[in-house]
């Protein structure tokens, strides 16, 4: 069953005449008698509505819609006949159906006699499964079709799926991978734990609840470059997920990680009020640094709704895949995916200068080219927030300078001491008691501090930050005491996520905090 069926099922039970889905706005119902209802208390984000597009159009008009957002058909729900009209104009999605009353049938309408043909392909996908799926490699062995019923094909969920991110929610879990021939396991507070009840996953089950989570284009790209990632709406738990598929050598994987539906809390996460105050800065350049899990998206997005609730500007944002979905609140908001709204981070980026932004949030920081035009446009009056996978605020600026030739260093430095306003690393700790805790290294650009970029003295940073704290300087081992002192964080968890470990044991002894490491836990 498509989703866009339990929207349509409403237009029938209520007498209606059209329905109408547009991005970032509430689902519409026209009534016959002009009345117009809206069927959902939030408005959809333009993901879901692709989304619901992608469930309905026919194998023969995919490559129409992908390529020209452009789609017309008959579409019949139990005995039902709607015309779907979908269109996309600017990389926003809009469907629309209109109810033209029961299915007729095709004998005494020659003229519409094509019309039932898509329709097949929507009642009986599973029929044509092995005409869609291109010719098997050896790396990825391809499911038995005779094993995949209707409703689990492509983007319309699996009932084995469904048990695993059940089940992962139930647990608080924040990640669940599921690897061939080892049983499903998810990640609680930071530790890796079993699932129970769930035996090991062979490869043609995986492949089958693949396949039912991707659309037919995240599944064409995975079976072309053995990964894919991409956004999946999992409306039964409430939440979102950031899936990524992969093929290692025993067979095929996935990896799941829950994105609330709600966008973070600053205070639940612990922002301090110079952190929070970046959302008010005119221009310049905000970095979040930190590993792999280690919170930077969510960090990001607390930051992005703190300016969406107090400005009136235009905030772009070019991720990959969208994570936190930002409705329209002070704010105008477009949120453009990677791969299936742009190219790259660095097109995206480039188009973002000719899209009048005030804002712009980069996902993730890759290559020269980005980081480049990154600076460019924070240099050139707009507020840049973006991430990079460094584990310091100063390896952060290192990490920039580095990516570009010697003889562009020099003027790197001073673009970046010119724009970049601050640096934010984090790490995330098992708290005491459980749950997880962000620990936070804050570098605010001060003059001093701007100087010696410039100049190169990087190394100087780290006393300029001890004596600078009147400009909200945090450094990584000072927050960590105070999470140690607070009893928050156990010693030695602490010190496993430090980076500088010499500079954070002498700061625990002078704070009076002793700790064997050999047994790995506080001294009494």
């Amino acid at each position: 069953m498509a989703q866009l069926d339990r929207l349509l099922t409403q237009v029938i039970a209520k007498a209606g005449s059209r329905l109408e889905l547009k991005a970032d706005r509430k689902p519409r119902l026209e009534l016959k008698s002009g009345e117009v209802l809206e069927l959902l208390p939030n408005p959809l984000p333009a993901v879901m509505v692709d989304v619901l597009a992608g469930d309905v159009v026919p194998s023969h008009l995919k490559a129409t819609w992908q390529k020209e957002g452009l789609a017309e058909f008959d579409y019949d729900l139990g005995g039902q006949c709607f015309r779907i009209r979908l269109s996309r104009y600017l990389d926003t999605p809009q469907i629309l159906a209109e109810h033209e009353g029961p299915s007729r049938p095709p004998a005494p309408q020659p003229p519409k006699a094509s019309a039932p043909a898509p329709q097949t392909v929507l009642s009986a996908p599973a029929a044509l499964a092995p005409a869609e799926t291109p010719a098997p490699r050896p790396p990825i062995p391809q499911p038995d079709p005779s094993r995949t019923p209707a409703r689990t094909r492509k983007g319309q969920g699996h009932p084995l799926g469904d048990r695993l991110l059940a089940a992962l929610l139930e647990r608080q879990g924040s990640d669940l991978h599921c690897t061939t021939h080892e049983p499903p396991l998810v990640r609680v507070h930071g530790d890796m734990q079993e699932l129970e009840g769930f035996g090991p996953l062979d490869a043609p089950t995986l492949l089958e609840m693949m396949e039912s989570l991707a659309t037919a284009a995240i599944w064409q790209r995975f079976e072309e470059h053995h990964d894919a990632d991409f956004a999946y709406a999992y409306e039964a738990g409430g939440c979102r997920l950031r899936v990524n598929f992969f093929q290692d050598r025993v067979g095929p994987g996935l990896v799941c990680r829950v994105i609330p539906n709600q966008l973070p809390d600053p205070d639940r996460l612990g922002l301090p009020d110079p952190v929070r105050r970046l959302a008010s800065l005119s221009k310049g350049l905000v970095l979040v640094t930190g590993p792999t899990g280690s919170g930077k998206s969510t960090t990001l997005a607390a930051i992005l709704d703190i300016a969406n609730q107090k400005r009136k500007d235009h905030i772009l944002t070019i991720e990959d895949p969208i994570e936190f979905v930002h409705p329209r609140k002070g704010c105008l908001v477009n949120q453009r995916e990677v791969g299936t709204h742009t190219d790259s981070f660095k097109s995206g980026l480039r188009a973002a200068l000719r899209e009048d932004p005030d804002i712009v949030m980069v996902g993730e920081m890759r290559d020269l080219e980005t980081i480049a035009i990154a600076l460019e446009t924070a240099v050139t009056g707009h507020l840049v927030f973006g991430t990079l996978h460094t584990s310091s605020a100063i390896g952060t600026i290192d990490r920039i300078v580095d990516q570009f030739p010697a003889d562009r260093q020099q003027q790197i430095r001073v673009m970046l001491a010119e724009c970049l306003k601050c640096v934010v690393s984090q790490v995330l700790l098992k708290r005491i008691g459980g749950g997880r805790i962000a620990a936070l290294e804050t570098l605010f650009v001060s003059p001093a501090i701007a100087n010696l970029m410039r100049e190169g003295k990087n190394f100087q940073i780290p006393s300029a930050m001890q004596t600078g704290r009147s400009y909200g300087q945090r450094l990584m081992t000072d927050t960590l005491v105070d999470l140690i002192q607070s009893r928050k964080v156990e010693p030695l968890e602490a010190y496993l996520k430090c980076p500088d470990k010499e500079t954070f044991v002498a700061a625990c002894k002078r704070a009076g905090i002793p700790f064997d490491l050999r047994l790995g836990e506080a001294e009494s």
